[in-house]
């Protein structure tokens, strides 16, 4: 029996203009009235999930920041959070600056957001609360996550120059192939879900994820059953139980309607098996 459904947001629950359709929204309402607790696991912080929830209308606890945070909606506070320390940071960011000179810096705490003048701007970063200027200089504080991008040198790269300049003090994942994400050691979207399941009283085998890039895979693996969108990283749709259709196409809605009416022989409509190569 499926207790909750854990979905990632951008890229997954959110289509590409960062709306959601009517059937989603009607579905995680129905997917609540009959006992299925929705939770949204993202990697933005508790702000930006704030503005977005204006439109998605989510309750209860949100996992954010790659799992840095667990956020209750319904009263807009912190409930639990992990932060990575200052010092690990200015070692990662001085480290990367060594490997891969040219690279722009951004970090996040819950509230703010600060970035080197040459980060640029994007859909992610806020238009307020914008701290500007060199890390090494204004990070004195734990943070949620220190952001890397490079505009001339290749993803894969710079996520493993990351890798190796963080070590065993960080944890390096994406959720987009432009932007290297660090968190502190042991911080994942499964290690937090966990924490939100234990909260609740529900076992992984009682868990649907839903996802679709690489800061997802903990959770996917984590859950009772991993289900990807179309439009997935191929590395998740490897990974995962089942692929449903893209984001743009309300798969997880399809995911919810599935499980909302599924019959005893366990086949639920909206979801096909991934092909494993078995």
């Amino acid at each position: 029996m499926i207790r909750l459904v854990a979905s990632d947001l951008d890229g997954t629950l959110l289509r590409g203009d960062l709306s959601v359709s009517d059937r989603t929204r009607t579905a995680i309402h129905e997917a609540r009235r009959a006992g299925i607790a929705f939770v949204a696991v993202t990697g933005r912080p508790p702000r930006s999930v704030r503005a977005l929830n204006q439109r998605l209308g989510l309750e209860g606890i949100a996992v954010c920041a790659n799992g840095a945070m667990l956020y209750d909606l319904d009263n807009d506070t912190v409930l639990d959070q992990t932060l990575l320390a200052a010092e690990v940071a200015l070692r990662i960011v001085g480290g990367l600056r060594d490997r891969a000179p040219g690279v722009a810096f951004a970090w996040e705490d819950a509230d703010g957001f600060g970035c080197e003048p040459t980060w640029g701007r994007d859909p992610m970063t806020p238009i307020d609360r914008v701290e500007v200027g060199d890390p090494l200089e204004l990070i004195h504080a734990p943070l949620l996550k220190v952001l890397a991008r490079h505009y001339g040198m290749d993803f894969d790269k710079l996520a493993e120059a990351a890798r190796e300049v963080a070590g065993e003090e960080a944890v390096v994942t994406w959720s987009t192939r432009q932007v290297v994400e660090v968190s502190a050691a042991g911080v994942t979207k499964a290690f937090a879900l966990e924490r939100v399941c234990d909260r609740l009283g529900v076992k992984p085998a009682e868990v649907v994820a839903v996802g679709d890039m690489a800061n997802d895979l903990s959770m996917l693996s984590w859950a009772g059953h991993a289900v990807a969108v179309a439009n997935a990283d191929p590395a998740v749709l490897e990974a995962v139980d089942e692929v449903t259709t893209s984001n743009e196409e309300d798969g997880v809605a399809l995911v919810l309607e599935r499980l909302l009416a599924a019959d005893g022989d366990g086949q639920q409509a909206g979801v096909t098996p991934h092909a494993t190569g078995d």
